[in-house]
């Protein structure tokens, strides 16, 4: 019997966090990606050990994440090559200015791709599409690099790469999700299309714009091989060129034989302090950009 005053209580429901599925379910994923960022920490921590180590060890094979015999020679050694410096000095100034540039001219084109009144905009579209499929190849490139007067100046490395298609496509996205109700009473307060995209859209896009500037900037600055064809002088190259001259140094002492072993060595030390020093900046760099990244990559998932 209830009496009157009596409190009941609502009968309780099993909510999809609380099934025996989804507790199985996080397990997996928490054991899934612990097993991703072993994986993926493992080779780099092993390269912070040998750029630490002394050669002894990493000669009898004692160093894994650990550095054994604690010895900066090799920092010193690398850090006192001014050609070093002057090749990280051009790469910072490569990714900076490539970037600059790959951003501005996405932009327009994604902002422009966005609109459904533009007149070829499918062209446009399928234009952009054929170029992430085909490309006119290598000699082809080289010859109008060549022909235009880029060979051995920056411009050879910023324009060839200065739009991806993919991160073309990932803005348009984003675009394409604004109100269209934003630009109308914009336009409707008397701005034009310049004025529209510099003081309404850009202020709403800093997310993908912050993902957009991490993907163009980690791509600039880990390119080699576009600075490794078109320059020729050794004080333009970045110093993604200057380590891929290390790793050649080393495989060209492995190849001449077990007599070269302390060369071969001293090499790969080499490599490892050259690879840590050249990963720090994006290393240090990416925090800042990450929450950022973790919202640009999201937009266009979930719509409503």
């Amino acid at each position: 019997m209830v009496t009157l005053g009596t409190k009941i209580d609502a009968p309780k429901t099993r909510g999809p966090d609380d099934s025996r599925g989804y507790r199985i379910f996080r397990i997996v994923n928490t054991v899934v990606l612990l097993g991703v960022v072993v994986v993926t920490l493992y080779p780099f921590l092993t390269i912070v050990a040998r750029s630490l180590s002394n050669e002894a060890y990493i000669i009898a094979g004692k160093v894994t994440i650990v550095p054994r015999g604690f010895n900066l020679t090799a920092y010193k050694l690398v850090m006192s090559d001014a050609m070093f410096w002057t090749n990280y000095r051009n790469t910072v100034v490569y990714t900076v200015v490539a970037t600059l540039i790959s951003i501005v001219l996405t932009t327009c084109y994604a902002y422009v791709l966005s609109k459904p009144q533009l007149k070829g905009r499918p062209f446009l579209i399928g234009v952009a599409l054929f170029t992430m499929f085909f490309s006119g190849g290598l000699i082809p490139n080289y010859v109008l690099v060549t022909s235009l007067g880029m060979k051995n100046t920056i411009w050879a490395v910023v324009i060839p790469n200065a739009i991806s298609v993919f991160n073309l496509l990932v803005m348009k996205a984003f675009f394409e999700s604004l109100p269209n109700e934003l630009e109308e009473a914009a336009a409707v307060d008397g701005l034009n299309t310049y004025g529209i995209l510099l003081r309404i859209v850009l202020p709403l896009s800093k997310a993908i714009i912050a993902t957009m500037v991490l993907f163009y900037a980690v791509a600039f600055w880990n390119s080699w091989f576009t600075a490794f064809l078109y320059i020729d002088k050794q004080d333009l190259l970045p110093v993604t060129v200057y380590l891929r001259n290390l790793i050649a140094g080393a495989t060209s002492a492995e190849s001449s034989g077990a007599a070269d072993a302390d060369k071969v060595q001293a090499a790969a030390t080499l490599q490892a302090v050259t690879i840590v020093l050249t990963t720090l900046p994006i290393l240090a760099v990416y925090p800042f950009v990450q929450r950022y990244f973790v919202r640009g990559v999201m937009l266009g998932a979930v719509k409503g």
